[in-house]
């Protein structure tokens, strides 16, 4: 078989398209390549979505967090600390022994026990918690000044913190939320190894990696396959990240303009 036969086969494998067999044996490096860079499609659609969403419930979370009134203090307070204080493989099992739970109950909660949706929602809560504190410590080091120079312009409330304090909240926070959706990528090769099911071997680039390695007894092609698309990811988001932070830093001069830098999280 050729490779452009084997991507015809397999390059959307994952997604339920293509041949519908997994290989069994006289595995190619085409084969792997292709199967495991299929998987990939999954872990990018995890992290583009729980990203974007989860920015939106961070954002919530950190002007909680840091508001006076307990009323949303606490529970953003202890919203962040239930997800931050444990582990996301622990999130996963409950998340989806939670969503077979509700099924039973409510036919609306049937999807929740999929990966496309369940294992979005836990990956949802979890970035945002993180993000959440990340935004609740750029709102502490939101400089004074810039408050009460918008208080002198007359900018009060909802204006305020649009024009003024949001903006710099994210440039301060972007190089620690830059690390943060990085590692909220890798963190997508959980999903499968945690309780969601693959459906039809619908998996993603983990679960075609650990095919072949059990199936060839060497770890030693697949696993550095996968590495070597997680790195071009990275460099990927590295980019992205980079260049709006050069527009949220672009009224500032260069000597003081904070570079993205990237601070791996060892423990998660």
């Amino acid at each position: 078989m050729s490779c452009l036969q084997t991507i015809q086969d397999y390059g959307l494998r994952s997604l339920g398209i293509g041949e519908r067999l997994l290989p069994r044996d006289n595995f190619t490096l085409c084969e792997q390549v292709i199967l495991i860079g299929s998987g990939m499609i999954w872990n990018v659609y995890f992290g583009v979505f729980a990203l974007a969403s989860g920015f939106l419930l961070a954002t919530l979370l950190g002007v909680g967090k840091a508001s006076t009134n307990p009323l949303f203090r606490k529970p953003a307070s202890w919203f962040i600390f239930l997800f931050r204080g444990s582990p996301l493989f622990i999130q996963f099992f409950f998340g989806y022994f939670l969503f077979l739970s509700l099924k039973q109950h409510a036919p609306i909660f049937d999807a929740f026990s999929a990966a496309w949706l369940g294992a979005l929602v836990v990956l949802f809560f979890n970035t945002a918690a993180y993000t959440g504190e990340i935004f609740y410590g750029a709102l502490q080091s939101v400089p004074k000044g810039d408050v009460e120079a918008a208080d002198a312009y007359g900018l009060t409330g909802w204006t305020r913190f649009r024009r003024v304090i949001w903006p710099t909240m994210l440039r301060l926070a972007w190089p620690a939320y830059t690390n943060e959706a990085i590692f909220l990528f890798h963190a997508t090769t959980l999903v499968f190894f945690s309780g969601f099911p693959a459906q039809q071997q619908m998996g993603d680039a983990l679960y075609y990696a650990s095919y072949f390695a059990d199936k060839t007894f060497n770890p030693f092609i697949p696993y550095p396959i996968l590495a070597g698309y997680f790195i071009a990811l990275t460099l990927v988001i590295i980019g992205i990240f980079g260049t709006i932070n050069r527009r949220l830093n672009r009224h500032l001069p260069r000597s003081q303009r904070r570079k993205i830098r990237l601070r791996p999280n060892l423990i998660r």
